[in-house]
């Protein structure tokens, strides 16, 4: 049994991926993810691994896309700006197929913003992480725990479908300290039959490529890794309940977001409010399924999110619009307090549901 240490979730994350065999690791150091780099610089080169300091984001998504051709586990990390300039690297790392993981630390935006925590990126990792028909896999961590239990399932996710995975954090969770286990599982990759490794005449050559001029055949290869996207979509959702087998009004909250949801959850049920929470892991794919047949017990949907509600749209969209679904959040860096929600929970279930999607 692994010993219970106490670490911070950036440095549990990065501990994770040399367990879990990642062994060359790409990025550019930018609060509040910089501890990331800083344990991979200190760590790497001791077990024979490779540490380099790119000289922008987008060498580094770059490097990420050489490893993994060459069937490493390779990783980069990063915070909101700096994945945005890495958005151009992800869509080359789909369209060529390509397993590797990418950590966005979440930080306060637009543009420079600030360093504090938020969960405005989430649009940018469901719905557009590089240009063209494409989704990566989006994996959502709520405790240092979860922050290195969530490594090893990104990387094998990525490599059983061939395609980028993203954990989302965000500062709270980068920067907080919990004691956790590490899992006690020695991880050492298996060699990739496409990777671009040298063949001396034992099979095929092996070509890596996102270049299709050919307009059919660039159609066809998208519809093949569409036709991959549906089956994870139906057999990878992950999700955690709490308290939602009598809820009246559900809750709907990822990462450090739902942390604050389960104590006002906890809160007005010790006034006889059946609420309860569905926190999803993976925000691609979307646990839709599992939230509808929720909805058909509840009243009420509500989200809590810190940025403008960018998860609403896709709550509604898996209820179908059957019910009313509200929002709550905090955003620039704010954080939603335990009060407030429970403050909002006791509104709607009030009837004030004239502005469903105020702060």
């Amino acid at each position: 049994m692994s010993e219970r240490v106490m670490k911070k979730g950036n440095e549990a994350l990065a501990e994770a991926a040399i367990r879990a065999g990642c062994r060359h690791f790409f990025g550019y150091p930018i609060t509040p993810q910089t501890e990331i780099s800083a344990y991979m610089a200190k760590h790497l080169p001791k077990i024979g691994g490779t540490f380099l300091q790119a000289e922008s984001e987008i060498a580094a998504i770059n490097m990420v896309l050489g490893a993994a051709s060459a069937g490493a586990r390779a990783m980069t990390s990063s915070s909101s700006p700096g994945i945005s300039l890495k958005t151009e690297g992800i869509s080359y790392l789909a369209g060529c197929d390509l397993p590797c993981l990418i950590v966005n630390i979440m930080r306060g935006s637009p543009g420079l913003g600030g360093i504090q925590p938020s969960q405005a990126d989430y649009f940018q990792a469901v719905k557009a992480p590089g240009h063209g028909d494409l989704h990566i896999l989006a994996l959502a961590p709520s405790t240092v725990q979860e922050m290195a239990d969530t490594v090893f399932l990104a990387f094998d996710l990525a490599e059983k479908y061939r395609m980028p995975a993203m954990i989302l954090g965000d500062g709270l969770l980068g920067q907080m300290m919990e004691p956790l286990t590490f899992p006690d599982r020695a991880v050492k990759p298996a060699e990739k039959q496409w990777a671009v490794t040298g063949h001396e005449n034992r099979r095929g050559r092996n070509i890596i490529n996102s270049l299709y001029l050919n307009p059919e055949e660039l159609e066809n290869k998208i519809l093949e890794r569409f036709a991959r996207y549906a089956v994870i979509e139906n057999e990878e959702p992950r999700w955690e309940e709490y308290f939602t087998e009598d809820a009246d009004i559900l809750l709907i909250a990822y990462g450090a977001s739902s942390r604050v949801a389960r104590s006002a959850i906890a809160e007005v049920r010790k006034n006889g409010v059946r609420a309860g929470l569905l926190r999803p892991v993976t925000l691609w794919p979307f646990p839709k399924k599992r939230i509808m047949e929720l909805s058909r017990k509840a009243s009420a949907i509500l989200t809590v999110e810190m940025s403008m509600g960018q998860m609403v749209d896709d709550v509604k969209l898996a209820v179908e619009c059957r019910l009313p679904v509200y929002f709550y959040g905090r955003t620039g860096g704010m954080v939603p307090t335990p009060a407030a929600i429970a403050q909002k929970i006791m509104r709607i279930l009030k009837g004030e549901r004239e502005n469903e999607n105020s702060l």
